[in-house]
């Protein structure tokens, strides 16, 4: 990570990329002898993989273009680079397009994203660290770093936040239907990023990164709490059947409750700053507008919906493991004994202070906005152009906004709090009655169906009759074993004059000696 982010080229960021993704790989599959494990690393490594491929292309068309990779020559080139419209066939936006294709490989955008939900079957920690606060979010840091060329390539910049607005309500909406509580924070991730890359597309930058750093906060806050959940319920990972863990949690309680209250960009936490700037970054900006604004708030409502419905089914309610007639999985005998006279048990301090010093953090790391913006500002400086001014009259609407964010993300809370809360049967009964959308939710719109059936079967069948059946063993191997038969029937012919009968070489040498006369004969006359 330190690789990545302090290189002064593109080389050394290149390297410390697929560091970082050698590293996700070997951290998703710890548990190597579980065979789902292994499978998430192996998906993870092919899909960021694909991403990779179009990163490196845009090297080469940097160094084509500029004759150079390390920054400063290239951005300082970039300067000069007329602003490419639709019909100018420059090659800023080939580069800006193969660098967000890399982007959306490492940051799980659409539609390369589908390797972090299964990434959750890595250690909790792993999650908390690679996959929700650094390395998944260094797609966003290379857009961010390479904004002096995306100034300058304005189709590549609609097609940035496009992918990161389609990506941000995309995953909300799959978030609101699972059950595994460290799934539903895989796709608060990949909606967060998507949030990331919408700002860098409509150049608010220092919003990007603003968030990127306050998400750190408050996404490595719920992961652990979930590891701290996880290991109180010994195991279990279905929000379905924890509730009732407030008195038995309440370090863990209190902290994640700073982390929704974060997420879900309620004042005065780090999440409302941050997200209030790629809101209104979005609004006013010449690549922006009213479009990427409203997406931005329907997704806040959102994400305060399923961040709400996971922590009021983990924390609130009655316990649903008792009820469904199990304790604490894998306990035995007196431990469920315990369990049952006792409740769970709060995480040790080891666990629980990483905690409480995150909810810190998640509470006052949205303080420093104007001192972050001030500090970027001269990174961002050439970006700046691409934000249009405010036209006049529009100073009440910067003060306006905020109040409808936070009025829609109190909708969301409210809404999960009277669905599971309140009346928790609702649910299970609005489930029933939109079974078909609900299931389609639950299914992550069926893309994981969808890629095996358009590119993973092809690819297998393709492998399987194609380039091993017919070019390998039937024309590599083939022609080997082919020249290796005849080269065998040519020797069982020699093998069969070696007979070890004497008349039978005496006739052999009678035989060679007569063709021998005769081709004499043959030659003198």
């Amino acid at each position: 990570m330190l690789t990545l982010v302090l290189c002064g080229n593109y080389v050394l960021m290149f390297v410390g990329w697929e560091g970082v993704g050698l590293c996700s790989f070997l951290l998703i599959g710890y548990y190597f002898r579980q065979d789902k494990a292994g499978d998430a690393a192996k998906k993870a490594f092919i899909v960021t993989r694909l991403g990779d491929f179009g990163f490196l292309i845009a090297l080469v068309l940097i160094y084509w273009t500029f004759d150079s990779l390390d920054f400063e020559p290239v951005f300082s080139a970039a300067q000069s680079f007329p602003v490419e419209s639709a019909g100018w066939d420059g090659p800023l936006t080939l580069i800006c397009l193969l660098l967000l294709m890399g982007a959306c490989g490492k940051s799980a955008q659409v539609p390369l994203y589908v390797w972090l939900p299964d990434a959750m079957m890595g250690p909790t920690p792993v999650s908390a660290l690679i996959h929700a606060a650094t390395m998944v979010t260094a797609g966003v840091y290379m857009i961010a770093r390479s904004s002096t060329l995306y100034v300058h390539a304005p189709q590549a910049m609609f097609a940035v936040a496009a992918v990161g607005a389609i990506t941000a309500f995309y995953a909300a909406t799959i978030a609101v239907a699972q059950t595994d509580i460290k799934r539903v924070l895989a796709y608060s991730t990949i909606s967060q990023i998507g949030y990331m890359v919408m700002a860098c597309g409509v150049a608010a930058f220092s919003a990007a990164i603003f968030h990127l750093m306050t998400h750190a906060f408050f996404k490595a806050l719920l992961f652990l709490g979930a590891g701290s959940v996880i290991h109180a319920v010994g195991g279990e990972q279905d929000i379905g059947r924890m509730g009732g863990l407030r008195k038995h949690l309440p370090r863990t309680y209190w902290s994640m409750l700073a982390a929704c209250l974060a997420i879900a960009a309620m004042p005065p936490f780090s999440g409302f700053f941050s997200k209030e700037e790629i809101l209104w970054g979005a609004y006013i900006s010449g690549r922006g507008g009213f479009a990427f604004w409203l997406v931005g708030l329907v997704t806040a409502a959102i994400t305060s919906f399923y961040i709400f419905r996971l922590f009021f089914l983990t924390f609130h309610g009655e316990n649903r493991a008792v009820v469904a007639g199990h304790t604490k999985i894998g306990a035995r005998g007196a431990d469920a004994d315990h369990q049952h006279a006792h409740g769970f048990q709060e995480s040790p301090p080891l666990m629980t202070w990483p905690l409480m010093i995150l909810a810190v953090l998640s509470l006052t790391g949205g303080w420093v906005a104007k001192r972050f913006n001030d500090f970027l500002g001269p990174v961002f400086q050439q970006a700046s152009v691409a934000i249009a001014h405010l036209p006049a009259g529009e100073n009440s609407t910067e003060i306006i906004f905020p109040v409808v964010s936070v009025v829609v993300s109190l909708m969301g809370i409210s809404l999960a709090y009277l669905l599971y809360v309140r009346k928790p049967e609702l649910p299970d009964a609005l489930a029933a009655q939109f079974r078909h959308f609900h299931t389609l939710l639950v299914r992550k719109y069926y893309m994981d169906e969808i890629y095996q059936l358009l590119i993973v079967r092809p690819v297998v069948a393709g492998s399987t009759y194609l380039l091993w059946r017919a070019i390998d063993a039937g024309t590599i191997d083939g022609m080997v074993n082919g020249a290796a038969k005849r080269t065998r029937g040519f020797g069982d012919s020699l093998r069969r004059m070696q007979s070890g009968n004497i008349r039978s070489y005496a006739g052999w040498v009678l035989l060679g000696a007569v063709v021998l006369i005769a081709f004499m004969v043959t030659a003198e006359s």
